[in-house]
């Protein structure tokens, strides 16, 4: 009974401690499809804040708006410096799934049920559901540097 005891003690501790590893791992920046999010923690949950939009040459990313937000005042503000996520102020589980916050998406100005699951290739997938229909993305881990002058270089893990 006791080796019992000391197996199901010791599982435990491992489960606990691949969950937190698994959140301090996705604190930084990612690479996602047209963007660039940091991940980080804000008042005990994980928000992903836009930081840089890929746009066309010659276009000012911060002119890009969140046009198509659901509410009409937030229509104007720049997405750079948004926070996509709310409401991951859980654990991880034994899969390095994260599981009840939502996700926001500039594309159509929606926000959706959400889950992150941290992949063994070290990459992140963000997923958005609606009912028990999910589709995302898998976003990949940068090393960022800021440079003397202010810019930024970031360069794939």
């Amino acid at each position: 009974m006791k080796k019992l005891i000391f197996i199901i003690l010791v599982a435990s501790i491992v489960n606990i401690q691949q969950a937190q590893t698994a959140e301090e791992s996705i604190v930084g920046y990612w690479l996602a499809r047209d963007s660039i999010f940091e991940i980080k923690n804000c008042d005990g949950a994980l928000c992903a804040e836009i930081v840089q939009i890929f746009v066309a040459e010659g276009v000012d990313p911060k002119s890009k708006l969140d046009s198509k937000n659901m509410d009409p005042e937030l229509q104007s503000r720049p997405l750079i410096g948004i926070n996509i996520f709310e409401g991951f102020n859980g654990e991880f589980d034994s899969k390095n799934t994260l599981k009840g916050g939502r996700i926001y998406n500039p594309r159509d100005g929606k926000s959706y049920k959400s889950r992150l699951r941290l992949l063994d290739n070290g990459n992140l997938r963000v997923e958005g559901c609606v009912l028990f229909i999910c589709d995302g993305e898998e976003w990949q881990p940068l090393t960022v540097t800021i440079n003397p002058d202010g810019s930024r270089t970031g360069v794939l893990k």
